[in-house]
């Protein structure tokens, strides 16, 4: 039997980082998970076992704790750029390399009424996501958000959807609509401060959530989408996905009782999952 290895892909998953910028009044807090990708052509050591070309992920994971020394400050966006670079210098230099930084918020502890220098308190499920490929000529930039977790009680509807003899679903012109967002934009070009861009982008997704009039979560998505966009003049194109959490409305009419939108049975599972892609005409 003739086979051939046709893709292969190797590196060093959740590199656990967490770095300290000592300021003299104040400390800034790093904390990621970094994924290592190589690709290139490992045909000789799947088929012969030799490691001539195998750079190890022991040392993938060394060079970001080595580079995090004195770049974790720049951010997770220009740390990638740097970290690809220099995989992109090693020996058995990779065909191309990918990183992806994940970063956990912690928000600093308020005490008397200010917030605390080097003290922290835990954030939320949100995680800014950022990922950078490169292969020494090409290099592109993706940075988001994912679980940005939010709920608003009125502003939602969903009608005028087709029906057939399995539709239970009733229509609502007010519902609660809850969401963990998932956002991803690609860079045309690089902006002059990525933490603010990230900033502006984030802002926009929860301020068109917030006041969007939304006729189904599809409707949201483009509303969110086209303002992250507008935001960012420096990304090209956004990938929105989000999953419906459902917020159902209990019948209270067994007690004897009506439920003008007042009590809700809040489910995980299954769930409406709506994802769209949005780019620049």
């Amino acid at each position: 039997m003739s086979v051939r290895l046709t893709e292969s892909h190797y590196g060093k998953a959740r590199v656990r980082l967490v770095a300290v910028e000592r300021g003299a009044e104040r400390h800034e807090l790093a904390d990621w998970t970094v994924d290592i990708r190589f690709g290139g052509d490992y045909e000789r050591a799947h088929r012969e076992g030799d490691n001539a070309g195998v750079y190890p992920t022991d040392s993938m994971k060394n060079s970001v704790y080595a580079l995090a020394r004195d770049h974790a400050a720049e951010g997770p966006e220009r740390f990638a750029l740097r970290l690809a670079c220099h995989f992109l210098t090693r020996p058995a230099r990779p065909a191309a390399v990918e990183i992806a930084i994940e970063a956990r918020p912690w928000r600093r502890i308020e005490v008397g009424g200010a917030p605390h220098p080097h003290a922290f308190v835990a954030g939320s499920e949100e995680r800014r996501l950022t990922r950078v490929a490169a292969d020494g000529e090409q290099e592109s930039i993706e940075s988001g958000v994912r679980d940005l977790v939010v709920l608003k009680t009125t502003g939602s509807a969903f009608a005028g959807f087709p029906r057939d003899e399995y539709t239970t679903l009733a229509e609502t012109g007010d519902r609660i609509l809850a969401t963990a967002i998932e956002a991803v934009w690609r860079y045309d070009r690089a902006p002059r401060d990525f933490d603010a861009a990230h900033e502006r982008a984030r802002r926009g997704l929860l301020e068109t959530f917030a006041g969007h009039e939304s006729r189904s979560v599809q409707h949201t998505l483009y509303a969110m989408g086209e303002r992250v966009l507008e935001e960012l003049p420096e990304a090209g194109e956004i990938r929105l996905r989000l999953p419906n959490r459902h917020h159902w409305r209990v019948d209270l009419a067994p007690f004897g009782r009506d439920n003008p939108n007042l009590v809700f049975v809040a489910t995980a599972e299954p769930y409406g999952l709506i994802e769209g892609t949005l780019s620049r005409a």
